[in-house]
């Protein structure tokens, strides 16, 4: 997950040409030409000039925006995965600690009073850490290794499947401070200062382009696997959110692209995960459903839709500008927040052939650092809930940080 103030400040720096963008971004469509108001409607810059509409069609890529074009779209075969049957998830968020101590008894119970039936559990966090050992991280890790909190996370899983809990494995994947502090030379770099880059909240990025790295992300998402995960969920499956003129140096050796290196990826990690019963998901911005390109991110839709079993879109409402579907203050209209939100996404997957599952992300917190912040009772949970059963789609995800659920939200 993003830090909540991630996507607000990301809109607060971008250029103005990006901003446009983001007010009337054309959706492509499949094979007719579509503009949508997008976010922050066009009351909040009135002089914005509407962008010619891009066609899309499922046979020929080369009507895909040009930056986009040499994506893979091709058809993918997604079949139920043998001895682990498709499930329509209601999960919530186990953090690292949650799942190593008492409080998971906690979580259990509630998962036994209420709809929740599955768990996205960390394996590896935002600072690096990692549930359990394994041989991707003694080889390229030693210091998590080492610092993981279980040997062996097989009775852990034994214990939530026999409660019939479906268990994701969450793998935070090019955010990685620990990983770029052992090893600076693969660290994004900041050219200004030649030191690590860091984000906002003061942690570091390893390059998505470096083949060591991936391959340590992919060999825990492997050991994962192999440890009984019904699911793989990669987050922080792209490149930092930072202004379009930062002076970065992401370590690229090639022509590939930032979205070029975020689909390869999750289709390389389909290709070694799927022969082990698993499914792959991808967490991507809520807003990658409204934009037309990739947000200078590399999540570009219909790349991350296709290449992976589910595409789990972060539309908490408090992420969201003020004006944004012409909402005032999206975080007090969580129906119509993600209402407006799963529309767009439900778009964006028709321009597929073999499009991911839809499972978003909402929100289980209040955003208490916004000036108009609503509080997120159990009515504002079941809001975002109905919303999306209104629009056809029974599965979430909850996002709560601390790990703290109200039982009434979810029967």
């Amino acid at each position: 997950m993003p830090m909540i103030n991630n996507t607000r400040r990301q809109l607060s720096q971008l250029p103005l040409a990006a901003l446009l963008s983001l007010v009337i971004a054309p959706l492509p469509t499949n094979g007719t030409a579509t503009t949508n108001a997008r976010l922050a409607g066009a009351t909040n810059t009135p002089n914005a000039a509407p962008t010619p509409a891009t066609n899309v069609s499922r046979s020929s890529h080369r009507s895909w925006p040009r930056a986009f074009a040499n994506l893979n779209y091709a058809a993918i075969d997604k079949p139920e995965c043998s001895g682990n049957p498709r499930r329509e998830v209601k999960a919530i968020y186990v953090n690292l600690y949650s799942a190593c101590s008492g409080k998971l008894n906690d979580l259990i119970e509630l998962a036994g009073q209420t709809d929740i039936n599955a768990f996205v559990i960390d394996v590896k966090d935002d600072r690096g850490n990692l549930l359990f050992r394994n041989m991707a991280a003694a080889k390229l890790n030693a210091e998590a290794n080492r610092k993981a909190l279980m040997d062996d996370p097989r009775p852990l899983l034994q214990r939530l499947k026999a409660k019939q809990i479906y268990c994701i494995a969450r793998i935070v994947t090019f955010k990685d401070p620990l990983f770029a502090r052992v090893h600076p030379q693969k660290a994004i770099i900041n050219n200004r200062t030649e030191e690590p880059f860091q984000g906002s909240d003061g942690l570091a990025w390893a390059s998505p382009y470096d083949a060591d790295f991936r391959e340590y992300d992919l060999g825990i998402a492997h050991a994962a696997a192999v440890a009984g995960f019904n699911e793989i969920q990669f987050d922080y499956i792209r490149f930092p959110d930072v202004a379009r003129n930062a002076n970065l140096n992401y370590r690229r050796h090639g022509p590939q692209s930032k979205a070029q290196a975020v689909q390869s990826f999750l289709l390389e990690a389909r290709r070694r995960l799927r022969p082990l019963n698993v499914y792959v998901a991808a967490n991507v911005f809520g807003l990658v459903c409204t934009t037309a390109d990739d947000m200078d991110i590399g999540q570009y839709w219909e790349a991350v839709s296709n290449a992976v079993d589910y595409i789990c879109p972060m539309m908490y409402p408090s992420h969201y500008a003020n004006r944004s579907y012409g909402l005032r203050v999206p975080d007090q209209q969580p129906y119509e927040l993600i209402d407006r939100g799963i529309k767009d996404a439900q778009r964006r997957n028709r321009n597929l052939a073999t499009p991911a599952r839809l499972r978003p992300w909402i929100q289980a917190f209040t955003a208490t650092w916004l000036k108009e912040y609503h509080q997120y009772d159990v009515a504002a949970v079941k809001a975002q809930i109905k919303a999306l059963s209104d629009n056809g789609v029974q599965s979430y995800l909850i996002w709560n940080p601390a790990n703290n659920y109200q039982k009434q939200a979810y029967r």
